[in-house]
């Protein structure tokens, strides 16, 4: 370390986080390309071809004439992405038994329900609701 003063370190230090963030920034760029639907395939080419041959002044621009839109894409797929595993949450817990039937909850309020209206009688009820949750 005689050879290397701190002051050398820090600088070195600081290159080399720039240059991860730059291809952090890089690769967020060429997936947000490919996420874009509603540019064309000619499109994409050019912005990848000039990602590529030119890549600190590619990724500049492109932040700079689509980093709203990219944002907005990031939050849509954010969305999304909610909202499928809000459904998968729902649809897990509220699967059917092996048997086919609905879940317990739902067969249990459908009782309830056939109880109150008269259909069942209290005895066939209790029958039934010992069924469900057995």
């Amino acid at each position: 370390m005689d050879g290397y003063p701190l002051l050398n370190v820090f600088w070195t230090m600081l290159w080399f986080f720039l240059w991860i963030m730059w291809l952090f920034l890089l690769f967020k760029i060429v997936t947000d390309i490919f996420r874009d639907h509603e540019m064309s395939g000619w499109g994409k080419a050019g912005w990848l071809i000039f990602c590529i041959l030119l890549p600190f002044l590619g990724v500049l621009v492109y932040v700079i004439a689509r980093g709203k839109s990219m944002t907005q894409r990031d939050l849509k797929q954010a969305k999304d992405t909610e909202a499928a595993f809000q459904d998968y949450i729902r649809k897990t817990a509220g699967t059917a038994p092996a048997g086919g039937k609905g879940s317990g909850v739902d067969e249990l309020a459908r009782l309830a329900e056939l109880k109150d209206r008269g259909a069942i009688t209290d005895e066939e009820f209790q029958q039934a609701k010992a069924k469900v949750l057995s």
